[in-house]
């Protein structure tokens, strides 16, 4: 009984975890809604120049007042990065400031979760020429990237940055820095469907379990015949009970008295 009461609050740990997933996924679906609204409302301007090896985030310039980001992964809301594969994220720039925001350059870098310092990848810098964005205007930049087909499976943080400048002065904003799940080509189990997985395997032991136990204390139940010794025999109660006062009963009497 003990051991079914431990599986028991270990599904009920199980299940508990799985609604708590799904709605941290839930919520993390509504704000890629949210920003992909925002996005969406913003109108493209400037034109793409290509790749560039410069170093933008060697200046570690400040984010200008009035300057705003978002971004969103239009085709990827799980942010599913298959390594190898390209990948897009589109970049929302809103200028509430009062002069124009020449936007240079997006670029991304890919760290550690637990420590920042420790950098995995530098991602390819995407350049603009003429990407200018007027006061009280929003404007949408696309930035591609790819992680290296060699990266290893598991979650990583991505960071990316936007570098501009206001009066010839640069400055750069961090659009997206949060968690990333780097996958393999072609597996794409992900780490939910692993969990739900090993959650139908524990139901179906615990269930195995239930049922061997009823199993077994159906059993018991049957087998228990309660009995007394009568002399070097054993009868069983309810027949001792039936024939008490007829002649066999006292025929035995009789035999045990000849005996003594």
């Amino acid at each position: 009984m003990a051991k079914i009461r431990a599986y028991f609050f270990l599904t009920l740990l199980l299940l508990s975890s799985s609604f708590f997933i799904q709605v941290a996924r839930s919520q993390s679906d509504a704000d890629s809604d949210a920003d992909a609204e925002l996005v969406a409302e913003t109108v493209k301007e400037g034109e793409y120049v290509g790749d560039d090896t410069h170093d933008f985030g060697a200046g570690n310039y400040n984010p200008a007042p009035g300057v705003e980001t978002v971004s969103v992964f239009p085709k990827n809301p799980v942010k599913l990065v298959v390594a190898g594969q390209e990948t897009e994220l589109l970049v929302g720039l809103k200028n509430e400031g009062e002069q124009s925001v020449n936007v240079v350059a997006v670029h991304a870098s890919v760290h550690l979760p637990f420590d920042h310092r420790m950098l995995v990848q530098n991602l390819s810098v995407m350049s603009f020429n003429n990407a200018s964005v007027a006061a009280s205007v929003q404007a949408t930049f696309p930035y591609i990237f790819a992680v290296s087909k060699f990266l290893q499976p598991g979650t990583f943080d991505l960071v990316g940055t936007i570098v501009y400048e206001i009066d010839q002065q640069p400055y750069q904003n961090t659009f997206y820095n949060g968690t990333i799940e780097v996958t393999e080509a072609g597996g794409l189990v992900s780490v939910e469907t692993v969990f739900l997985v090993s959650l139908g395997l524990a139901l179906l032991v615990l269930l195995g379990l239930w049922v061997r136990t009823q199993l077994q204390s159906l059993s018991k139940k049957t087998k228990k015949i309660t009995k007394v010794e009568v002399g070097t025999r054993t009868v069983d109660a309810s027949m001792d009970e039936w024939l008490q006062g007829t002649a066999y009963t006292q025929s035995q009497s009789s035999k045990l008295k000849k005996k003594k």
